[in-house]
């Protein structure tokens, strides 16, 4: 996309509005009337409420018959900004802190350029997607009908990483970011007075050893070419000074690459609980929750990315090594084939700050590359319409 002074102007606009004002979840209603409205005025075609709070911009040139999606997220983190820069937020506990503000940006720059200056033939579907943050944004849209009633051959997705240089772009074909699964385990003992251990049975200890179990699922319990990561987060009892615990929870969070390592990872935990609580006559109960599955690219969608961002950048892996980070965008890539592209953010001051930190900000400088990619994927993939790549 060529860059014009007055375009970059405007998305460095949309996105300070977007940042001093950021909504949670699917409770969007500023945000999304705003990209509605900037999408009406782009002459897109615009439907609104998908998903409770979503927004899906059409975008039709010539008669091809193919169709691709485009999605950025719209919802922030319930965080207080700790910048002090003019377009920080103005909603205490509430701050873009992971660069959704910016993502919606450069698809809106790529929509309105698009509108007015793309070569095309075929359809963009720009997808705005509510809650993100906590993986119920994508499931809503999905169960809300947005394939049915926009059905599209591919579907990508943009995030910005800080650390990485502006300019640069990374992905990869298979699974690109991780799984995240919530446990709680629940132990059911006999406590008793401190003074007095061998009368019941110490939840405390019961607890400890399932933790240091739990450590070998990673190290002796998969294959070491299968990334996995578990990780113990709250150990809780009822005990006091002088009272041994005859209960005890535990919560943590577990990340894989496959269901199969997720699968492996929660039967492996479930038999740790139950052989350590039989050894010690206790009860023991795991819940595991699967939030988010893990982001599979599609081999087609991960090369188109790639050829896209190579036409406008020269720092570009088409390989890049997995992230154990997870995504909403992974259901939409599970009911279409897609491609999640990482972009970077920039390698100093809040620009380099980690995703989720009170001091994060998206980097304006980033607009264009983003949104650039944007165009020339679209082109690239709609060239003719005929194009299946």
């Amino acid at each position: 996309m060529r860059k014009t002074e007055h375009l970059y102007k405007q998305m460095t606009e949309w996105r300070h509005d977007f940042h001093r004002h950021p909504e949670l979840e699917f409770d969007l209603g500023r945000t999304a009337a705003r990209v509605a409205e900037l999408l009406r005025g782009f002459g897109l075609e615009v439907h609104t409420a998908i998903g409770q709070s979503g927004v899906v911009g059409v975008l039709q040139k010539g008669n091809g018959p193919r169709s691709i999606a485009v999605r950025a997220d719209m919802d922030a983190l319930p965080i207080t900004e700790a910048n002090g820069f003019d377009h920080r937020s103005a909603s205490p506990g509430k701050m873009h802190a992971c660069g959704h503000d910016g993502h919606m940006a450069m698809a809106l720059g790529a929509a309105k350029y698009l509108a007015e200056s793309g070569d095309f033939n075929g359809r963009a579907v720009f997808i705005f997607q509510p809650n993100e943050e906590f993986g119920e944004g994508a499931s809503a849209m999905i169960a809300d009908g947005l394939f049915d009633r926009f059905p599209v051959d591919e579907v990508y997705a943009i995030h910005n990483i800080p650390g990485l240089a502006v300019g640069t772009f990374a992905t990869r074909a298979g699974p690109v970011t991780a799984a995240e699964s919530l446990f709680e385990i629940d132990i059911a003992a006999r406590g008793g007075h401190a003074a007095l251990p061998h009368m019941g049975v110490d939840a405390i200890t019961v607890g400890a050893e399932i933790v240091s179990a739990l450590q070998t699922i990673v190290a002796r319990k998969l294959d070491p070419a299968q990334n996995g990561v578990v990780s113990v987060t709250e150990f809780i009892t009822d005990g006091r000074r002088n009272v041994l615990p005859g209960r005890a929870t535990l919560r943590g969070d577990c990340r894989a690459l496959t269901p199969t390592t997720n699968t492996a990872i929660e039967v492996a935990m479930r038999r740790i609980v139950d052989g350590i609580c039989a050894a010690h006559d206790v009860t023991g109960t795991v819940t595991y929750n699967t939030l988010f599955p893990p982001t599979i690219n599609a081999p087609q969608a991960a090369r188109a990315a790639t050829e896209a961002a190579q036409t406008i950048a020269d720092m570009v892996d088409g390989d890049c090594p997995p992230k154990l980070f997870s995504e909403d965008f992974a259901h939409m890539a599970a009911a279409v084939p897609g491609a999640f592209v990482l972009m970077g953010n920039g390698i100093e001051g809040g620009h380099a700050h980690p995703l989720h930190s009170a001091d994060y900000d998206f980097n304006d400088a980033a607009l264009v590359p983003g949104s650039s990619f944007w165009v020339a994927l679209i082109e690239q993939q709609l060239k003719g319409g005929t194009d299946q790549r």
